[in-house]
């Protein structure tokens, strides 16, 4: 029939940016998970404290999905060109009734930072938080020495709009966690500064 994809046509991702496409996570990307947040060099900016086992891993996937669409929306990162998972991002602490949530995001291998992945990613879940879900304004947490984390989100367009001083005890020190936003009408106005229609 005519509009029909052809049989071994590729669909087209319903959330995807330059580079990178987002999915919802299945039981067979546990693994992954788990090795990705056992890497202290990926761990170290996430409010981890100790490697998770797969066991663990599957008691929170289980939890996930009984809140995912609800209160929390979790989605695996891809690259387009290959399919490959590189890493994840959720909004959590979804607010409906102020129009509120949080945003998590985690490039899993070291190697695959760097590229603009994390940026594109981003980019594509603050449209869809925006665009889909209607929401006023999304928020984030970030580090003190996560200067390259920082740098991502302000280029995205987030904030700086409070500090915790001393928020964290990570790595033998207490550092400060910045928390970041980013208002719905400036989202809009940087679409449109980007040619893209504001949702």
């Amino acid at each position: 029939m005519p509009g029909e994809p052809a049989p071994n046509e590729r669909p087209v991702p319903m959330i995807a940016g330059r580079l990178v496409y987002l999915r919802p996570a299945e039981r067979d990307d546990l693994p992954l998970f788990v090795r990705w947040l056992s890497d202290a060099r990926t761990s170290q900016f996430l409010a981890l404290r100790s490697p998770l086992s797969l066991a663990l891993e599957e008691h929170w996937f289980d939890d996930m999905l009984e809140h995912h669409g609800r209160d929390r929306w979790f989605f695996v990162i891809c690259l387009l060109e290959d399919d490959r998972p590189i890493g994840s991002l959720d909004l959590h602490a979804l607010d409906l009734l102020s129009g509120n949530a949080g945003i998590g995001i985690v490039i899993g291998d070291p190697a695959d930072t760097g590229h603009g992945y994390g940026s594109d990613a981003l980019a594509a879940l603050v449209d869809f938080g925006f665009g889909e879900l209607r929401l006023e304004r999304l928020w984030l947490d970030v580090y003190d020495f996560n200067e390259r984390g920082r740098h991502v989100y302000e280029r995205a367009g987030f904030v700086l709009e409070a500090t915790l001083r001393r928020g964290v005890y990570r790595g033998g020190r207490y550092a400060d966690v910045h928390r970041m936003g980013i208002l719905r009408e400036e989202w809009s106005t940087r679409r449109a500064g980007d040619g893209a229609p504001a949702g």
